[in-house]
């Protein structure tokens, strides 16, 4: 397998041109590590930056190198009586070692659109099919940044909403998901929206619920958050 070098690789080049729009002077780009995936491309990398800002500044030196990630809420809707439901993957994160439910999410590594990746993470995730047509941009003017001080992790955030049955929302539970390839181990959870939103501890996934919303202007359950 041969490894993807940090040069070449989008989320690199991506970020670098952002510096150098913005103004900066690159004078040296350390990489003080990577993590790679199964394929050999870069997955995270830290950094140590040396550049100059145009007011003649230097920039704070590290970052974590992330990139491009889309995070998708699935709204189930019941059929009969409107209820909306949320289905969430729970799976254990390094930020404490426990188990966290988040809505499904992926990154961006340049070879698709965000929303086909929303899509193909959607599916990978939880079993759901959905389609691009189905998908509400919900930051459709910028990308989203939940660290701007430290990486350059940025966000794209989608909805979609599916109505079926009270029985077909309820077989999205406990599913077993993931890809072995990734090493992932996560199942699904179906949730009243308004308990899912209580759950979830990401602060991008709550962002994600309080623009849903606010784009469908359900103010009486926003109201209720």
């Amino acid at each position: 397998m041969q490894e993807e070098k940090l040069k070449d690789a989008h989320k690199f080049k991506l970020w670098k041109s952002h510096l150098e729009k913005s103004g900066l002077i690159i004078n040296n780009v350390e990489e003080v590590y990577t993590r790679r995936r199964y394929n050999g491309e870069v997955l995270f990398s830290t950094l140590m930056l040396d550049a100059t800002t145009p007011e003649g500044d230097k920039i704070p030196p590290i970052c974590f190198l992330k990139g491009e990630v889309v995070c998708v809420l699935i709204c189930l809707i019941d059929d009969a009586n409107d209820e909306k439901y949320l289905i969430l993957v729970k799976q254990r994160r390094i930020a404490e070692g426990g188990y966290t439910y988040e809505h499904p999410a992926g990154m961006v590594d340049g070879t698709q659109t965000p929303e086909a990746i929303s899509i193909q993470e959607v599916r990978e995730e939880t079993g759901i099919e959905i389609t691009q047509e189905q998908l509400i941009n919900l930051s459709p003017d910028k990308r989203l940044f939940p660290s701007t001080g430290t990486s350059d992790e940025s966000m794209y955030l989608f909805a979609a909403e599916l109505r079926m049955s009270k029985a077909k929302i309820d077989s999205y539970e406990n599913k077993e998901m993931g890809t072995d390839y990734e090493f992932e181990r996560i199942t699904t959870h179906i949730f009243p929206f308004k308990e899912g939103h209580s759950l979830i501890s990401n602060t991008n996934g709550m962002l994600l619920n309080f623009l849903y919303l606010k784009h469908v202007q359900d103010f009486e359950l926003l109201k209720s958050l």
